[in-house]
């Protein structure tokens, strides 16, 4: 009985001590996470999320590698065509790279890749616009071609792939990066009319057949079903875009130079030269053979699409076959991360950056140029095209990027494209007039954009990395790009004008 008595006063005493507490933590009397009181008894803030400091990703050649082939069945994405509301797209430039090729080079005593470049709307990769694109560039003799162009093919057209030859990967690449400017330009911001004049559109490209079937693709995925007739496609006789102003005497010296760092920079890298001592021995090659047959270009083929690395097709001492003597997807990276660690050198050095500003500065002339007669609203300005396109190369693209001072952007990946905008704001719309023109005003009221590959790099380039883009105007006024051109490139050659930089005797 004494037990139970005491047992009855346990259960009571316990249920006491629990409803006192529940009733303290209620009346907050005594904290519930000792932890989160401490942190309390400061100054009551509003939350701010952490900022995450995290290190770049480290160098990756394979990772790399894929960002390189530019697959074209990824959706394409980009920020072309937006401004703040009622700022108005005056013109638009741009340059692209040629999409994806059959290699320039063979790498000796092995078979060449196995594709096929006579274009299937059957086969993968594949775009809408394919068959009618097909089609369409049976009707080019309607157009007006320079020089030695119309002698070109329009389409590729070999069972298996001529050396340089576009393959239908390079045609679907273009075909999406037009269709995709074309959701910008023409749909969003009726860029080019249905009854655009021959005056508005401009189109250059190289004499290569790469070059002139891209720029076809991706005017076609821009205005499918063009007009033949009011299409004019200029040539660039070289791949710098010089036109009339090639001659520069100090850019070959820069290029001479750079040329030779690279080759010191290469013979330097020890594991490069064990890689390419193994891959000759592989193949049955000389070292000096392998390397002079620029072996990269034709692996970064064979990676992109998917296809096994080359084996040898050499005999031996034994007069029997290497089977199975093959390169590796280790070969490969080795000689990919050699390519990485020079862009970084390449960057200390500057003596790229230098042969970047005399090479790219013709091409950026002629655009600057174009947009100031347009931003003036003159009338050479209403003779100028709304809309140019530069079909190039890697060796094009590389310097331009370079001397923008964009030499973070990486090396060009196939159908890269570079986009330069021209803007109107909204405050000087129809109220500006011809005395104000006259004095200057317009541009203080006309900015400019700078994409790449879809990312807005404008506050990257060298002209605007210091313009507030949080002021009232949060786009690069286009004086700035006028300045940079005319000027302020030269500034590291130590000269002031495109002329005395070319032309300056170095003792």
């Amino acid at each position: 009985m004494l037990a139970r008595s005491r047992f009855i006063l346990v259960l009571v005493v316990g249920a006491l001590l629990a409803v006192l507490s529940f009733s303290l933590q209620y009346l907050h009397l005594i904290p519930t996470n000792p932890v989160a009181e401490q942190r309390s008894l400061g100054k009551s803030r509003k939350r701010v999320n952490p900022v995450l400091h995290t290190d770049p990703p480290a160098p990756d050649p394979i990772r790399d590698s894929h960002q390189y082939c530019n697959y074209p069945n990824l959706t394409e994405h980009g920020w072309e065509g937006h401004s703040p509301a009622d700022y108005r797209l005056l013109s638009v430039q741009v340059m692209i790279r040629h999409g994806d090729r059959f290699p320039l080079y063979s790498i000796p005593k092995t078979k060449k890749p196995a594709i096929d470049c006579i274009l299937s709307d059957k086969r993968k990769p594949s775009h809408p616009l394919l068959a009618s694109f097909i089609s369409h560039m049976a009707l080019g003799g309607r157009g007006h071609w320079d020089a030695s162009l119309g002698s070109l093919p329009r389409l590729p057209n070999h069972n298996t792939c001529e050396m340089g030859e576009l393959t239908q990967t390079g045609v679907v690449q273009h075909l999406k990066n037009g269709d995709h400017l074309r959701q910008a330009y023409i749909k969003r911001h009726n860029l080019l009319a249905a009854d655009w004049s021959p005056r508005q559109l401009w189109v250059e490209t190289t004499g290569k057949s790469r070059t002139l079937q891209s720029g076809l693709a991706f005017l076609f995925g821009f205005l499918p079903r063009f007009d033949w007739s009011r299409l004019t496609v200029r040539q660039q006789w070289s791949t710098l875009f010089c036109g009339s102003s090639c001659d520069c005497p100090a850019r070959n010296r820069y290029l001479d130079q750079e040329q030779r760092r690279q080759y010191r920079q290469r013979t330097a890298d020890t594991e490069l030269e064990r890689t390419y001592v193994t891959m000759a021995k592989t193949l049955g090659v000389a070292t000096k053979t392998l390397r002079a047959a620029n072996p990269v270009d034709a692996l970064l083929c064979h990676f992109c699409h998917s296809l096994p690395f080359p084996c040898s097709t050499a005999q031996t001492t034994s007069n029997a076959l290497n089977e199975g003597a093959c390169l590796t997807l280790q070969h490969f990276a080795v000689i990919r991360r050699q390519q990485k660690d020079d862009e970084l050198e390449r960057r200390e050095a500057g003596l790229y950056r230098r042969y970047a500003v005399l090479a790219a500065h013709p091409y950026l002339n002629r655009t600057a140029t174009r947009m100031e007669r347009i931003a003036r609203g003159t009338r050479k300005g209403k003779e100028e095209a709304v809309f140019a396109l530069a079909s190039a190369h890697d060796v094009t693209m590389a310097p331009l990027l370079s001397a923008l001072g964009l030499e973070g952007a990486g090396f060009p990946k196939f159908a890269a494209r570079l986009v330069f905008e021209l803007w109107n704001g909204p405050e000087l719309k129809d109220k500006e007039t011809m005395s104000d023109k006259k004095r200057g005003k317009w541009m203080e009221n006309t900015f400019i954009r700078v994409l790449y590959n879809g990312e807005d790099l404008t506050f990257d380039t060298a002209f605007c990395r210091d313009h507030n883009r949080h002021s009232a105007q949060p786009l690069c006024p286009l004086g700035n790009f006028l300045s940079f051109v005319r000027k302020d490139m030269f500034n590291i050659v130590n000269a002031t004008s495109y002329r005395q930089a070319c032309h300056r005797i170095v003792l």
